[in-house]
C-alpha cells in the first residue's frame, strides 16, 4: 500500500509544484526555482524508494476509478522502462530548473515559466505512468497544450507565437488520431487497460481494422516525435527559451512519441506493415535530419535537426522490433538525452554571453570560454559517436541491428548503407559545430564580448558531460542493469542477458563506425568553408521547406477556402444564421418525431383554473408585445420580456416546483438588470426605417413570423404530449427514493445537482467561468457609439445637483438591502440540501446584492468602499469544487463521490453534514464571480463615457480660449 501511495505522490507532485509556482508574485525568481527544484528532487527520492520493486521485475500498479462505466480510470503503472524514463525526465528537469535560474532575465515572469515547466513535467509523467490508454491520450494532449505555452513563453516575439502555434496544431492533430486509435484498440481488446492491450498483440494484428489502427497510431506518434513529414514543427520551436529547448528535445515532448512506439511494439509490431512504416519513416527522418543539420547556420537550428535525425534512429530501431533493437532504442533514448541536453545548454550559454547564435559570426570561442568550449566539444563528440563516449555505444548497437538480417526486403537490405550514410553526416555536422564555433580567429562585431557564465549556470552542463564520459567508459556498471530492466519490461523474457561493453572485436558495426567517422571528417574538410557562405539549408533543396508547405495549406484550410464557402453559401449577418439554425432544428424535429408523439386517449389532465388561464393570457400578451416592440422600443420590449419570465416563474410555483421558481426569479432579476444596463450603450433608433414599409420587408417579416409560429407550435405540441403521458418507472423515481439515503438531502433537485450529477454541474460551472471571462474580455475592448456617450435625453438640461439626488430614496433602500441580501444568500445556501435553495440560487442572490449597490450609487463610489475580485471568486469556486471531487480519491472512490452523515455537536446534538456542501460552496463562489465580472464590465462603460465627455469639454474649452 505504501508503494501505491508513493506512486500517486509521484504523479501529483509536479502539478502541485506548478500550482505553488503560479501563486508566486512576478518577481519571486528564487522562490519559484527553489519550489521547482524541491519538487523534482522529492520526485527523484520517491523514484529511488520504488527501485526495489522494479528491480525484482514486478509492475507496481495503482488505480482510481474516474468514470468506470466507460472504462475511464486513473490507472498508473511503474515498470523498469517507465522507471528509467521517469528518472530521465526528473533528473534532466532538475538540471533545467537550475540552468533556467541563471538563464532567464530578471524582467521575465519567471514564476509563470516554472509553473508551465512543472505542469508540463507532470503531463509527461502521466504519459509514462498511465495504465489506461484513454488517460494516456489525455496526458498526451496536455503535453501539447503546455508545450504551446512554453514555446510561446516570450509571446511578444512573432517567431515564438508562430512556433508555438505550429507545434500545437501538428501535435494536437496527431493526438486526435491517437485518440481514435486508442478507442479502436479498446474495442478490439475489450478493455482500455494498458496491460490487457499489450497482452493482446496476436488478436490486434489479426483484426481487420489493424491497418487503420496502425495508421492512426503512427500519425499520433510521428507528429509528436517530429518524424518525416511532420518534422517541420520542431525547428520552429527553437524560438522558445533555451531551457525549454533543452528539456523538450532531450527527455520530454519529442521522446513521448518514441516512448509510445517502444511501449506498444509488442502489441502492434512484428508485421511487415509495421516494419515498412516505422523503420522506413525512421530512416527517412534520420537521413533528412542529418543532411539538413549540416547546412544550418543557427546553433539551435543545427541541434534541432540533429534531434530530428536521432529521433529517426530510435524510430527505426523500434520498427526493427527485435529484443536487441528495443534495447538499443532505449539505450539511445538515454544517451541522446544526456548529450543533447548538454549541447542545448551550451548553445544557450554561448547565445547568452555573446548575444548571437549565428555560426557565421561565431569563431574562436575556445579562447574566451575555455571551460564551456571543452564541455561542448565533448558533448558534440558524443553526438558524433566518437569512441569512449556514450553516443558511440548506442550508435554501434544501431549499426549492428542494421547489419542483421530481418526479413530480406529491399529496406532490410539497404539498412546498413542508409545507416552509414546518415552516420557520415552526423559526424560532419558535429565537427562543423566544433570547428566553426570554437576554433578559428577571434570573433568580431558580436553584440556582447563572450565570457564564461556564472559557475552554477554551467554546473548542469558539467554533470551531463561527465555522465556522457562515465557511460561511455563504464557502460556495464552505470546504465547496464537499468537498461536490461527497461528492455525486459517491454519485450519480456525474450531478451537475453546483455552485457554492454566498449569492445566487441573487429566486426561490421565497428567498420561502419570508422567509415562514418573518416568520411564525416572528409565531408567537413571538403564543404566546411563553403557552407557558411551558402544559404540556410542544403543546396538545391533549401527553397523546398515543409514549413512553407504547411503554412500554405493552413492558410487555405483556415482562411481562404472557408471565406470562399462563406461568400458562396453563407453570411456574416446574425439573423440569417439564426433563421437557418431554427429551420434546421425544426426539420430535424419534424422528421424524427412525426407520427410517434400523437396525444394519447387516456391523457393525464390537470383541471383548468381561471386564474391560471388569466395568468397565461398575460404571459402570452407580454411575449407578443416584446416581439412587437423589440425593433424600435427595446426598453419596452425588455420590460414585457420580464413580465413573460415572471409568468413562467409563477407557473413553476403553481405546479409545485419551488426550486425552479426561486432560480427562475433570481435569474430573471439579474438578466433583466444586466440587459437594461447594456441597452444604455447601444445606438438609439430615433425614427423608423423607411424600407420597413416596403413589400420585401413585409414578406421577410411574414416569413419569419411563420417560422417562429411553426417552431413555437412544435415545441408546445411536444411539451403537451410529453406532459400528458402516463407516468412510468424512470430514473426520477430512483432519485426520489435515494436522495436522502444516498445523498443525505431531502431536496431532490439539489441532491441531483451536487451529488448524483455533480460531474455535469462541474462542467457547467466551468463553462460559466469561461463565459464570464469572455464577456469581460469583449466588453473591455468595446467602445460605445458616439451618440451613446452623451447623457441620455431624459438627463439633458437638468442641473448637476438634481441628477445626483433624483434617486436618493431608492438608493438608500438599495444600500440598506445589502446586508439583508447577504443574510438571505447565506440562508438559501445553507438550506439548499433539504429545502429550495442551493449554491446557484444563493450565488445569484449575492450577485444581486452587488448589482443593487452599483445601481444605487456610481462605479467610483462603490469601488472605493467595496473591493470585489470576481476572478478570484471564480478561481476559488473551481478550485473548491475540483478539490472536493478529488478528495474522494483519498478514500478509494471515483471523482466527485459524495459522503453524508450526522455529526454530533456539543449542546446541539446530531447535525446532518455532507461533502456535497463543499462542492455547492464552489458553485456558489463561481456564480458570484461570473455574474459580478459581467456587471463590472458593463458598469465600467460609464467611467469611459465620463472620461470622454470630460475630454470633449476640455477640447471645447481649449478651442474657445484659442
Amino acid at each position: 500500500m505504501i508503494e501505491q501511495n508513493l506512486l500517486l505522490i509521484l504523479v501529483s507532485l509536479p502539478f502541485m509544484g506548478a500550482l505553488a509556482a503560479a501563486t508566486l508574485p512576478v518577481n519571486a525568481h528564487n522562490a519559484a526555482a527553489w519550489i521547482s527544484g524541491l519538487v523534482l528532487g522529492g520526485s527523484l527520492l520517491v523514484l529511488a524508494s520504488l527501485h526495489g520493486v522494479v528491480a525484482r521485475g514486478e509492475v507496481l500498479r495503482v488505480g482510481i476509478d474516474w468514470v468506470p462505466l466507460i472504462g475511464l480510470t486513473l490507472d498508473f503503472r511503474l515498470d523498469g522502462f517507465a522507471w528509467m524514463f521517469v528518472t530521465l525526465v526528473m533528473a534532466i528537469g532538475g538540471l533545467v530548473v537550475l540552468y533556467a535560474r541563471y538563464y532567464l532575465s530578471k524582467t521575465d515572469p519567471v514564476p509563470r515559466f516554472y509553473s508551465f515547466l512543472m505542469a508540463f513535467t507532470g503531463a509527461m509523467i502521466g504519459i509514462l505512468l498511465s495504465g489506461n490508454i484513454l488517460m494516456l491520450v489525455v496526458f498526451w494532449e496536455l503535453t501539447s497544450i503546455l508545450s504551446f505555452l512554453l514555446i510561446g513563453y516570450w509571446h511578444q516575439a512573432q517567431t515564438a507565437r508562430d512556433g508555438a502555434r505550429t507545434a500545437l496544431v501538428v501535435t494536437a492533430t496527431g493526438g486526435l488520431c491517437l485518440l481514435a486509435a486508442m478507442l479502436l484498440l479498446g474495442q478490439i481488446v475489450g478493455s482500455y487497460d494498458l496491460d490487457a492491450v499489450l497482452a493482446s498483440g496476436e488478436a490486434i494484428r489479426a483484426h481487420q481494422a489493424y491497418p487503420l489502427v496502425l495508421a492512426l497510431f503512427l500519425i499520433g506518434a510521428f507528429t509528436k516525435s517530429a518524424q518525416f513529414p511532420f518534422h517541420f514543427w520542431l525547428p520552429g520551436a527553437m524560438a522558445a527559451p533555451t531551457p525549454v529547448s533543452a528539456y523538450l528535445h532531450s527527455a520530454t515532448m519529442v521522446k513521448a512519441g518514441v516512448f509510445l512506439l517502444v511501449r506498444f511494439s509488442p502489441a502492434l509490431g512484428g508485421t511487415e506493415l509495421w516494419f515498412y512504416a516505422v523503420t522506413g519513416t525512421g530512416m527517412a527522418t534520420l537521413i533528412l535530419g542529418s543532411v539538413i543539420a549540416l547546412f544550418r547556420h543557427d546553433l539551435k537550428g543545427l541541434l534541432a535537426y540533429s534531434t530530428i535525425g536521432h529521433l529517426g534512429l530510435i524510430t527505426a530501431l523500434a520498427g526493427i522490433g527485435t529484443p536487441l533493437a528495443i534495447l538499443a532504442a532505449i539505450f539511445h533514448i538515454a544517451n541522446h538525452a544526456l548529450f543533447k541536453a548538454s549541447l542545448f545548454m551550451a548553445a544557450g550559454i554561448i547565445d547568452h554571453e555573446s548575444g548571437t547564435r549565428d555560426m557565421r559570426r561565431l569563431s574562436g570561442l575556445i579562447r574566451l570560454m575555455p571551460v564551456t568550449g571543452t564541455l561542448a566539444i565533448v558533448a558534440a563528440a558524443a553526438m558524433a559517436g566518437v569512441p569512449l563516449l556514450n553516443g558511440f555505444l548506442s550508435k554501434e548497437m544501431f549499426f549492428a541491428q542494421a547489419v542483421d538480417w530481418h526479413n530480406g526486403t529491399w529496406l532490410d537490405v539497404s539498412l546498413p548503407w542508409l545507416a552509414t550514410f546518415a552516420g557520415i553526416f552526423s559526424v560532419a555536422y558535429s565537427l562543423r559545430f566544433i570547428a566553426t564555433v570554437f576554433f578559428g580567429p577571434p570573433p568580431v562585431g558580436l553584440p556582447r564580448t563572450p565570457h564564461e557564465p556564472k559557475p552554477w549556470m554551467r554546473r548542469p552542463v558539467e554533470l551531463l558531460v561527465a555522465l556522457c564520459l562515465l557511460v561511455g567508459i563504464l557502460p556495464g556498471l552505470t546504465l547496464g542493469p537499468t537498461l536490461n530492466l527497461a528492455a525486459r519490461a517491454v519485450v519480456g523474457e525474450a531478451l537475453p542477458d546483455t552485457s554492454i561493453a566498449i569492445w566487441h572485436g573487429v566486426n561490421a558495426p565497428l567498420v561502419m563506425s570508422l567509415v562514418a567517422l573518416l568520411l564525416g571528417v572528409g565531408l567537413h574538410v571538403l564543404l566546411g568553408s563553403r557552407i557558411g557562405a551558402g544559404p540556410e539549408g542544403p543546396p538545391l533543396l533549401h527553397r523546398l521547406r515543409a514549413q512553407k508547405i504547411y503554412e500554405w495549406l493552413l492558410l487555405r484550410l483556415s482562411w481562404i477556402w472557408p471565406r470562399m464557402i462563406l461568400e458562396l453559401a453563407g453570411t456574416e449577418r446574425l439573423q440569417p444564421q439564426l433563421r437557418l439554425l431554427v429551420l434546421l432544428a425544426l426539420a430535424v424535429g419534424v422528421t424524427t418525431l412525426w407520427g410517434s408523439l400523437w396525444p394519447i386517449e387516456a391523457a393525464r389532465q390537470t383541471p383548468l383554473s381561471a386564474g391560471f388561464v388569466l395568468m397565461w393570457v398575460v404571459g402570452v400578451a407580454c411575449a407578443l408585445g416584446a416581439a412587437w416592440q423589440a425593433k424600435y422600443h427595446r426598453f419596452a420590449a425588455l420590460v414585457l420580456l420580464g413580465g413573460a419570465g415572471l409568468v413562467t416563474c409563477l407557473t413553476f410555483v403553481w405546479f409545485s416546483a419551488p426550486d425552479l421558481a426561486v432560480t427562475q426569479l433570481l435569474v430573471e432579476i439579474v438578466t433583466t438588470a444586466l440587459l437594461l444596463l447594456g441597452l444604455r450603450w447601444l445606438p438609439k433608433r430615433r425614427e423608423e426605417i423607411a424600407e420597413d414599409k416596403l413589400l420585401p420587408a413585409r414578406l421577410r417579416r411574414g416569413r419569419d413570423l411563420v417560422i417562429a409560429g411553426l417552431s413555437g407550435a412544435g415545441l408546445a405540441v411536444l411539451a403537451y404530449v410529453v406532459m400528458t403521458r402516463p407516468l412510468i418507472p424512470n430514473i426520477g423515481d430512483w432519485f426520489l427514493r435515494n436522495a436522502y439515503h444516498e445523498g443525505g438531502g431531502t431536496n431532490v433537485v439539489n441532491v441531483i445537482l451536487v451529488d448524483f450529477r455533480a460531474f455535469d454541474t462541474f462542467g457547467e460551472i466551468t463553462v460559466l467561468a469561461i463565459v464570464g471571462l469572455t464577456v469581460y474580455a469583449l466588453l473591455r475592448r468595446f467602445r460605445p457609439a458616439p451618440e451613446s456617450v452623451a447623457l441620455p435625453d431624459e438627463q439633458r438640461g437638468e442641473e448637476e445637483r438634481a441628477l445626483r439626488t433624483y434617486l436618493t430614496v431608492p438608493a438608500v433602500i438599495m444600500q440598506w438591502m445589502f446586508p439583508a441580501l447577504i443574510v438571505l444568500s447565506a440562508y438559501l445556501f445553507l438550506r439548499g440540501h433539504d429545502l429550495p435553495g442551493g449554491g446557484f440560487s444563493a450565488g445569484v442572490t449575492l450577485a444581486i446584492a452587488f448589482l443593487l449597490q452599483y445601481l444605487a450609487t456610481n462605479v467610483r463610489w462603490i469601488e472605493t468602499r467595496l473591493t470585489v475580485l470576481p476572478i478570484r471568486w471564480m478561481g476559488a469556486g473551481l478550485l473548491i469544487a475540483g478539490t472536493t471531487g478529488m478528495g474522494a480519491f483519498l478514500f478509494g472512490y471515483p471523482f466527485l463521490t459524495a459522503h453524508s452523515r450526522y455529526v454530533e455537536l456539543p449542546l446541539v446534538g446530531p447535525v446532518p453534514a455532507a461533502t456535497a456542501l463543499l462542492f455547492d460552496l464552489g458553485v456558489y463562489a463561481l456564480v458570484v464571480g461570473a455574474t459580478v465580472i459581467m456587471l463590472i464590465a458593463i458598469a465600467h462603460q460609464s467611467l469611459r463615457s465620463v472620461r470622454l465627455r470630460e475630454q470633449e469639454a476640455e477640447d471645447a474649452a481649449r478651442k474657445e480660449a484659442a
